[in-house]
């Protein structure tokens, strides 16, 4: 009960952050508009370089996984601000490691509101490529599809927990470094473009992440036909136990970071230190 109590007040607090900078109209509005601009940049660039043709699959690969990827690039950076936040901004952070609380469950409760308007924005891009971009989807694996979503939220929430938690021994100027890490996700993903484009020594690192094998499974949940060579021979069955245990990985390395980082900044006394240059 305390925890979810902890996780109920993050979230609340979070939504309040997030969003009292205008009425809930208008901020729904900016939730909306702005990854439909980032969208249709995106579409522009392909039928530029691809001649006008959008009824392709490779379209559809680059359509869905840079929408699903909104997850992963606004949870990161959204609980990687929260360290700066709440101890630079508000100066607060110090009473919240005094409150009997799990700082963990926390940061977990502040990813919350990232996700509702992220599903938001993602719903709108899905639909509209539908509507205007004539995206073919084929639901021919969708149990791949349900199972792998939840594995690949909790496989980003806890990459993006334990990057927020390195935070606690930077300066104010921390959080680029969770900005950073999405852009090197959103490069070695496969979230643009199959992974068998880069370099030969950067597909282990590809490999490595949860995300990789979690776009693949939505994409291949929604795809007719697939893209990827690397992913065109695996089961459905190996693609959701590949990242299942990937994303146990992730969620064990995540808790130990955050253990460790805190244990750190405890004896530093970084949990009050104030970066106000």
């Amino acid at each position: 009960m305390g925890l979810w109590r902890t996780i109920k007040t993050a979230g609340w607090l979070g939504w309040q952050i997030e969003a009292n900078w205008a009425e809930p109209f208008t901020f729904i509005a900016y939730a909306i508009t702005r990854p439909i601009f980032s969208t249709l940049i995106l579409v522009l660039m392909y039928k530029v370089v691809a001649g006008g043709q959008i009824s392709t699959a490779l379209f559809a690969y680059i359509y869905l996984g840079n929408a699903f990827f909104m997850y992963t690039a606004n949870v990161l950076a959204g609980v990687g601000i929260v360290i700066h936040e709440d101890r630079e901004r508000y100066e607060m952070l110090k009473y919240i490691y005094l409150a009997p609380i799990v700082t963990y469950f926390y940061m977990l409760g502040r990813c919350i509101p990232k996700l509702v308007i992220t599903t938001l924005a993602v719903i709108v891009t899905v639909v509209m490529g539908v509507w205007i971009f004539d995206l073919k989807l084929v639901f021919g694996h969708w149990p791949l599809m349900i199972l792998s979503f939840p594995l690949g939220i909790i496989a980003t929430i806890a990459l993006g927990i334990a990057l927020a938690s390195l935070t606690l021994l930077t300066a104010r100027h921390g959080f680029f470094m969770t900005e950073g890490t999405a852009g090197v996700f959103y490069l070695v993903s496969g979230a643009v473009f199959p992974i068998e484009v880069l370099p030969d020594w950067m597909e282990p690192a590809a490999l490595a992440f949860p995300i990789t094998y979690w776009l693949e499974a939505l994409r291949r949940g929604m795809m007719a036909e697939p893209v990827s060579k690397i992913f065109a021979s695996w089961s459905d069955e190996k693609l959701l136990l590949i990242l299942a245990m990937t994303t146990l990985l992730s969620i064990v390395l995540s808790v130990l970071i955050n253990r460790g980082i805190e244990y750190i900044a405890r004896k530093q006394g970084k949990l009050d230190q104030v970066f106000n240059y």
